[in-house]
């Protein structure tokens, strides 16, 4: 026997597949050949992944250009002497790497869920003999026994199914379970189809079978997905490459303008060691300390937001992704729909009955009472193995999915569970594929029936008439059932046989005679209403939502329609998409957004396809099926109710509803965070630019610094980051969900940004050098001068808070002038430092201040003030020739 991966296992017959292993059918592998396979073939497992060890986690927190320049410039002013200004600097980087650290998230999972999905024993038979193992000792070849319950341990070819039915939504996407046979299949079936085939992970949920185990540990199908997402590349978030790209550009320039001003310095004879001090201040003043701060706050915010609308973010950085989110792909089964059969329509011989209602709840309306509705709801209570129970105000079904839907029609047409009763069970046919309907029969006095239920194409040719005994045609019923099925419906038919006398026992035999056709139901798992409106919210925010599911196309492309996707003329299924190159693949992902049959590969190609058009994608999904494409997405996004392990550690989102309309609130969230970090950047900047200016202005043309090094740094952690944390409790916009998805390379500092930092960096500086200079000019010492300078400088950035949080609109506005609760607390903090610092003895001795006199202490208020009113002035003028 050869270790051979590309045997197509469910093309092959069941004796070809167990000649190919060298097994045998009834005995199963001998004992002595066990050694050599397992060696040859290695225990069945999956690889382990590598954990990062926490002190990497916790150096990474410092691969960040601006950390590097800061910490030069800790070790210029430790060159200097300066202890404090370089433990300051120092104390600076650390918080920032601590609270990285902590907020990054936990170490990739997934591959250890995945581990834990495979079943932990097997009943295998080996010379003959069934014995139990572990499931880890199984090798291609074992005969294993398979029974409701358990867990399929290996990749199996079926050789015997007695009714056996297996869940596999977690590998497929298919919502029900599949019923499972042991004839050969052809070499393209579609993974979700090939019922010959058992997967290992998946549930058996009814039935026995046996099985040839053809493929264990890494060459199983979940072995072939875990390979898939140890090879997933996560890429990089839009935020996180906008800040890396900020940061490059922000530090080539403070160095570059750094290395020109000591250069000048040094052409004009200054001392290099006042030259080296006020190279630190230019640094530490140019470069935004607090904006690894104030980001990880508003993200952080966010996540709190988030969680309140059932919305548990796993890393941080996904918060704001999901403000540039352009296309959403979603899963069908329990996210966009209910994962809840529902009966929604009767075809009563010539009438067709609409059934209204919400899942399993037994309450709802028919559009019509003909006569036959009574026996069709009759048929659908007892010829049932399923039951409802109501908890914590919520109907479920315990037993099989479509039972519990025909269960609830039959309540809602008035049946309780007395008539139930009334008509006790006396034999039963169990559902067998093989037959593809069950049958149940029942007395009630004198009256006793037989009922039948089952695949419509089977129980409709069994029938002779229907219950009204009009002219019976099969054809006409067999079309019925074909345009229930085009509409995504799936059908069952019901039928009845009256008895003279109660049935001891049932046989096939006796139902091929006097068999009548009562109807058709029609089930479907609904479209969540909130789904639908979420939907539309999408499109009016110009996302676009694609449906990517295991689901056979009509239902797929039903569903779609009926959630008002825009593009539903066709449903591409997964066959279909093999055979797409990339450049047919780029056209059709843009013009369907309906894709069905589809495998984990065609979901990461998926994904893959719609992020080369530069467009940010969401993904969401449940399954182990799905976590390929989840990690690779810019945001996965699993269910937290109905999903796997190994979804969620994909993901950097969990729904704890499974609602799409959650998903909707967390992109409105994620634009507000946006919102919120770009406000907070237009304050830092013309903060830091108005001290550097300040600096270098005073270095050009030989002054005395207007502010210290640590002055600054006090100014930079205390007052800017207390005024900036404010801006991150902004709330949103009017118009944050009416706005097309911003570009996933769109830059942090747009032409307005510029003009802005600019504009307000001047204006700063100048109120810092015309308040020191005058200062001097009056004869105050450099330390009062300087602490009018600084003074200066905070009320600046009080009033320019009020300015930007609305930096297009007016903010001289009650409203406006009012202030948020965190912009009235942060002045308040603000004031109390500022306050602090200045009259404080050991603050003075620390920062060299000296206490401002009343008059002087409202002048420095008073530029703030003039600030507001220039800044609101241009904004005035801007709007004003914007509208010429």
């Amino acid at each position: 026997m050869s270790k051979d991966e590309s045997t197509h296992w469910h093309q092959l017959s069941k004796e070809d597949a167990v000649t190919h292993l060298e097994s045998d059918m009834q005995q199963g592998l001998h004992a002595e050949d066990i050694a050599q396979l397992q060696q040859e073939y290695g225990q069945n497992l999956l690889p382990q992944g590598k954990n990062v060890p926490w002190w990497q986690r916790l150096l990474r927190q410092f691969k960040n250009l601006l950390i590097y320049v800061l910490l030069v410039a800790a070790a210029l002013a430790a060159m200097l002497g300066e202890w404090i200004d370089m433990a300051v600097i120092l104390a600076v980087v650390l918080v920032n790497a601590i609270i990285g650290f902590f907020q990054e998230g936990k170490a990739e999972k997934a591959l250890k869920s995945i581990q834990g999905m495979l079943s932990s024993n097997a009943l295998v038979i080996r010379d003959g003999e069934k014995q139990q193992i572990a499931a880890k000792e199984l090798v291609p070849g074992d005969v294993i026994v398979l029974e409701a319950g358990a867990k399929v341990p290996a990749d199996v070819r079926l050789l015997k199914s007695n009714s056996l039915a297996i869940q596999e939504a977690a590998l497929t996407g298919e919502s029900l379970a599949i019923e499972k046979e042991t004839g050969s299949l052809s070499q393209d079936t579609a993974l979700a189809d090939r019922r010959n085939m058992a997967f290992s992970g998946t549930l058996i949920t009814q039935g026995q079978g046996t099985g040839l185990v053809v493929a264990t540990g890494s060459d199983t199908e979940l072995g072939r997905i875990n390979k898939m997402l140890s090879g997933v590349e996560e890429l990089t978030t839009p935020l996180l490459r906008q800040m890396a790209q900020f940061a490059r550009y922000l530090t080539f320039t403070i160095l570059g303008v750094a290395a020109l001003v000591f250069l000048f310095g040094m052409l004009r004879g200054n001392d290099p060691s006042y030259l080296f001090m006020a190279i630190v201040s230019l640094v530490v003043a140019a470069i935004p300390e607090g904006l690894p701060t104030i980001l990880t706050v508003a993200l952080a915010i966010g996540v709190t937001r988030m969680a309140s609308r059932n919305s548990i973010i796993r890393r941080l950085p996904a918060v704001e992704t999901l403000g540039a989110v352009s296309v959403i792909c979603s899963d069908k089964t329990g996210t966009l729909t209910r994962n809840e059969m529902m009966v929604t329509q009767l075809q009563l011989s010539e009438e067709t009955v609409d059934v209204s209602g919400t899942g399993y709840e037994p309450t709802g309306e028919f559009s019509a009472q003909p006569e036959l509705l009574q026996e069709l709801a009759l048929a659908a209570l007892l010829c049932n193995d399923s039951s409802l129970e109501q908890k914590d105000d919520q109907w479920a079904v315990r037993g099989d999915p479509m039972e519990g839907a025909l269960l609830t029609m039959a309540y809602k047409s008035g049946l309780t569970d007395d008539d139930q009763k009334a008509w006790p069970r006396d034999a039963e046919i169990p559902f067998d594929s093989k037959y593809k309907y069950m049958a149940t029969a029942h007395h009630k006095g004198e009256d006793a029936r037989i009922f039948v239920k089952g695949a419509p194409e089977r129980v409709i040719d069994m029938c002779s008439s229907d219950f009204t005994d009009g002219g019976y045609s099969a054809t006409r019923w067999k079309e019925r059932v074909d345009e229930l099925a085009a509409e995504g419906q799936r059908v069952l038919a019901l039928a009845v046989k009256k008895c003279s006398a109660k049935q001891e026992q049932l046989e096939h035999e006796e139902l091929q005679d006097e068999l009548q056709l009562i109807g058709l139901v029609a089930l479907m798992d609904p479209p969540r209403e909130e789904a639908l409106k979420a939907i539309r919210a999408c499109h009016e925010a110009g996302i676009a939502v694609k449906m990517i599911t295991g689901d056979h196309g009509a239902t797929a492309r039903a569903i779609g329609e009926q959630l008002e996707l825009k593009h539903t003329d066709r449903a591409i299924t997964g066959s279909e998409l093999d055979e797409m190159d990339d450049e047919a693949l780029t056209q059709a992902i843009l013009d369907t957004d309906v894709f069905a049959r589809t495998t984990p590969e065609h979901k990461l190609r998926l994904v893959k396809a719609l992020q080369a058009q530069n467009l940010v994608v969401a993904m969401t999904g449940d399954g182990v099926n799905d976590a390929p494409a989840l990690k690779r997405a810019d945001v996965g996004i699993a269910m937290g109710r109905n999903g796997t392990e190994a979804a969620r550690e994909a993901s950097e989102m969990v729904l704890t509803d499974d609602n799409f309309a959650s998903i909707v609130n967390a992109v409105h969230e994620g634009r507000t965070v946006y919102d919120n970090l770009k406000k907070a950047i237009s304050f830092l900047l013309p903060v830091n630019g108005g001290e550097s200016l300040a600096i270098i202005l005073a270095l050009l043309f030989a002054l005395t610094l207007p502010i210290m090094p640590l002055q600054i740094l006090w100014v930079n952690m205390v007052s800017s980051i207390a005024l900036a944390l404010a801006l991150a409790f902004e709330p949103s916009e009017k118009d944050v969900m009416q706005r097309p998805p911003r570009r996933a390379d769109e830059a942090w500092l747009s032409g307005f940004l510029v003009w802005r930092v600019v504009f307000v960096s001047l204006l700063f500086t100048t109120g810092i050098f015309a308040v020191f200079q005058w200062g001097l000019a009056q004869g105050f010492e450099d330390a009062y001068a300087r602490t009018l300078a600084v003074n200066t400088l905070v009320a600046m950035e009080v009033w320019y808070l009020f300015s930007v949080r609305y930096l297009h609109g007016a903010s001289l506005t009650w409203h406006g002038i009012k202030g948020s609760r965190p912009v009235i607390l942060a002045v308040s903090l603000v004031l109390v430092l500022q306050l602090l610092f200045t009259y404080l003895p050991i603050l003075q001795t620390l920062f060299d201040t000296q206490g401002l006199s009343l008059r002087h202490g409202l002048l420095c208020v008073a530029i703030g003030i003039l600030l507001f009113i220039v800044l609101e002035a241009e904004k005035w003028l801007r709007r004003r020739l914007n509208h010429a």
